[in-house]
C-alpha cells in the first residue's frame, strides 16, 4: 500500500492490485508508466487516470462506444503482445477525453487497452481513420448504457 498525493485529489491510498502498468509508457507521457483509474463522483460517465509517477498528472477516460456505439478499434496483434491477452474478453478499451475551447472532445486514434486480468495496458494507434479530436455535441450525442 502506497500513498500519493495528487493535485487532483490530494492524498490517495493505493493498493497494489489496483496499479496498472502501461510499460512503454503513453504517448507523450513515457516516463509515467504505472497508473490507477479513479471514478469521478459527479459524472459516472468519466474515469481519471491518474499517474503514480507525477501527482499533477490526470487524465480524463471514458468508454468510447458509450459517446461513439459504432466505434470499434482494428489494431496489429504486435501492439498487443505486451499485455499477453488469453483472450480479447480480458480487455479493455478506453479512450482519452479532453477539453478544449470549443468543448470535449475525444481521442479515437489512439485507445487505451488494457488487460483486465493482469493490469497491463499499452496505448495503440488505431488502423482506422479515427480522428485525435473527435468532438462531443453534449446535445445531440446518443450515449450509450454500458453495464
Amino acid at each position: 500500500m502506497d500513498v500519493i498525493f495528487t493535485t487532483r485529489f490530494g492524498s490517495l491510498t493505493v493498493e497494489p492490485h489496483d496499479v496498472l502498468t502501461f510499460e512503454k509508457g503513453l504517448v507523450g507521457l513515457e516516463d509515467c508508466r504505472h497508473w490507477v483509474v479513479l471514478t469521478d463522483s459527479k459524472n459516472h460517465s468519466l474515469g481519471w487516470l491518474q499517474s503514480l509517477e507525477q501527482g499533477h498528472i490526470a487524465l480524463g477516460v471514458v468508454s468510447p462506444r458509450r459517446f461513439v456505439p459504432e466505434y470499434q478499434v482494428r489494431v496489429s496483434r504486435s501492439d498487443l503482445m505486451t499485455l499477453q491477452l488469453s483472450t480479447i474478453r480480458d480487455a479493455e478499451v478506453v479512450v482519452l477525453a479532453s477539453r478544449r475551447e470549443s468543448g470535449i472532445t475525444l481521442n479515437l486514434r489512439g485507445p487505451l487497452i488494457i488487460n483486465v486480468e493482469n493490469r497491463q495496458g499499452c496505448q495503440v494507434i488505431a488502423k482506422d481513420e479515427y480522428p485525435v479530436q473527435y468532438p462531443l455535441d453534449m446535445h445531440n450525442t446518443k450515449i450509450r448504457r454500458i453495464a
